[in-house]
């Protein structure tokens, strides 16, 4: 009787994990950029995350700025080619990829935060946003 009910408990144990699995293997992996060093690097993380999306369109990703890595999302923004950066950021919104702007860096630059894009959301600090997607939802950290 011992020996029957073993085999079941270990039957039980490999249908358990192999119904978990799947769902595991689903799980949009959770990806914050870190931007603070201004344009070329925008340039940078733009691409990157266009890449990235192709590579795995069911990726969440959160782009956190503050400093000079603000500027991009301000309006009239344009990379080192003189082209705007609005197009790409509303392409990026609608794939998913949410933008945060540091208020922190909008009140010692002293900017208005009518200028941030409207595809943006402020938080109160770029850094403490970095770190809590990080110890608190298990974001995974990219820095272009």
């Amino acid at each position: 009787m011992f020996k029957i009910l073993a085999r079941w408990s270990a039957l039980f144990a490999v249908a358990m994990c192999s119904l978990a699995a799947p769902a595991q293997a689903q799980e949009a992996i959770k990806v914050v950029y870190h931007m603070s060093e201004g344009i070329p690097q925008a340039s940078r993380a733009i691409n990157n995350i266009r890449n990235h999306l192709n590579a795995d369109p069911t990726a969440k990703i959160v782009v956190v700025t503050h400093g000079l890595g603000i500027d991009f999302l301000l309006d009239g923004a344009t990379n080192q080619m003189e082209q705007p950066f609005a197009g790409a950021i509303g392409e990026l919104a609608a794939r998913g990829v949410e933008f945060r702007v540091c208020n922190n860096t909008l009140v010692s630059r002293k900017i208005d935060a009518s200028k941030v894009a409207m595809e943006a959301k402020i938080v109160p600090s770029g850094v403490a946003e970095v770190a809590r997607l990080q110890a608190r939802e298990a974001f995974v950290y990219l820095r272009p």
